[in-house]
């Protein structure tokens, strides 16, 4: 069965008459949906959320960054449809897992969504099915947790079914880049798979970047958010040993990426937020101690990066005294509660340990942000919080104004001329006049 399997697959990738199972509709399920049902192929989005699966067949947008015209294409297409049915994916020749990876309480690896997603594949699996994860994890996972799994009843890989891993490299809200123009990794568990998932991506992006296996593409997309981990915590360190020398942090960075060889600038910031950089150094590190490795560097950097929303809300506390008001009954506005700008995610956000921080300390928070009316966050201090609108009269009754999250949507002008104290922890007010204090964290 093995060549017939393989050259059936092939020749439904090549004329796109195979049918596409997405697993998980959310930041990167529906950018990858997307994508497929472009290139021509049919798609099946898998959602356990029966809401999301009315949301999608209806056309109504629930990923905020993601515009309302974006879903109402998909569900105008008669090659789309959503599901929460697993037995849909029976049906599909190729099924891609795009399911979360967090971290459990104890800062370990959580892949009960990728186990899971994995036995309902296996349930529907077929001869000639390519199944492929995106989700981002740690060397080893697709080999040794997904393939074991889909085995299972009796199918072997590389003859009967294929498996492949391909890092999403999804920038959410990024105005260039997008699915099709970032280059695509693909490591086959086999050489069958790899073909198979090369030539599937290679009708849907512009440029696919084949590599060995699949433990060396996961550990690529592992690599690159370490990496950026590894140097926002060197500025965020740097940006407060340099405070006490007096030094701009800001005006250095600008000064150092004028050098056109030789340095990449990194921002410092008041934490880390999102799926991919607080948590991926993580998997890396207990991946790397399950094999008798060391990952120092790597934990320091989690460390400090994971100090910064203390070091923020400590810094807020400290100007609101300077300027003789106490903490407790002190107004603060908080700018901006989503991880990065202009988008609603706000997964891991350093805004909810500021805010937990600020109202542990007696103030009164509330907060505005244009792509986030709840805030919602359970915690050891719950946070339950409504946007407030963004004007003169809530801006003039806050004691301090903190900026956590720089959107395009924010009228900036407007908090420098209202705010008696601003604390900047993202130097968006730079070149901006600033009628009261301004303070950076």
């Amino acid at each position: 069965m093995s060549g017939s399997a393989e050259r059936e697959l092939r020749g439904r990738i090549d004329d796109h008459s195979a049918r596409v199972g997405v697993v998980g509709m959310g930041y990167v399920g529906f950018p990858v949906a997307a994508a497929v049902l472009q290139s021509g192929f049919t798609v099946v989005g898998f959602e356990v959320d029966p809401g999301k699966v009315a949301d999608l067949n209806a056309g109504r947008s629930y990923l905020g960054h993601i515009a309302s015209t974006k879903f109402e294409s998909l569900a105008a297409s008669k090659r789309f449809s959503a599901t929460s049915s697993p037995e849909a994916l029976a049906e599909c020749d190729i099924v891609i897992l795009c399911v979360p990876t967090p971290l459990a309480n104890d800062r370990t690896p959580d892949l009960s969504y990728v186990t899971s997603s994995t036995e309902m594949v296996a349930a529907a699996l077929h001869a000639g099915m390519l199944v492929v994860l995106e989700s981002t994890t740690f060397p080893g996972t697709t080999r040794d947790v997904m393939l074991p799994i889909l085995e299972r009843g009796g199918l072997r890989c590389g003859s009967d079914f294929f498996v492949a891993y391909s890092p999403e490299r999804e920038n959410p809200a990024d105005p260039i880049f997008d699915m099709k123009s970032i280059p695509k990794v693909v490591g086959g568990v086999d050489d069958a798979s790899a073909d198979l998932a090369c030539r599937f991506y290679g009708s849907l992006v512009d440029e696919v970047v084949p590599v060995a296996s699949t433990e060396i593409a996961e550990a690529s997309k592992i690599l690159e958010n370490v990496y950026r981990c590894v140097n926002i915590a060197l500025v965020n360190e740097l940006k407060i040993a340099f405070e006490k020398m007096g030094v701009d942090i800001w005006q250095v960075l600008e000064a150092s990426a004028t050098k056109p060889f030789g340095f990449q600038a990194f921002w410092p910031g008041p934490g880390l937020g999102g799926h991919c950089i607080p948590i991926d150094p993580f998997y890396l590190a207990w991946r790397a101690k399950q094999a008798g490795g060391e990952t120092k560097f790597i934990e320091l950097a989690g460390e400090i990066n994971t100090t910064m929303p203390h070091v923020v809300g400590e810094s807020v506390c400290r100007e609101l005294e300077r300027d003789g008001i106490s903490t407790q009954g002190a107004t603060v506005l908080v700018i901006g509660v989503t991880y990065k700008p202009n988008v609603s995610d706000t997964r891991e956000t350093p805004a909810a340990p500021i805010i937990e921080l600020l109202q542990g300390r007696g103030c009164t928070v509330q907060y505005h942000d244009p792509h986030c009316p709840m805030f919602s966050v359970l915690s050891q201090n719950p946070i339950d919080l409504n946007s407030v609108p963004l004007d003169k009269a809530v801006i003039e009754g806050s004691d301090a104004v903190v900026i956590i999250t720089d959107h395009d949507a924010i009228e900036w002008g407007q908090i420098g001329e209202y705010a008696s104290l601003i604390i900047d922890t993202r130097n968006t007010m730079a070149g901006i006049e600033v009628k009261g204090r301004l303070a950076k964290a």
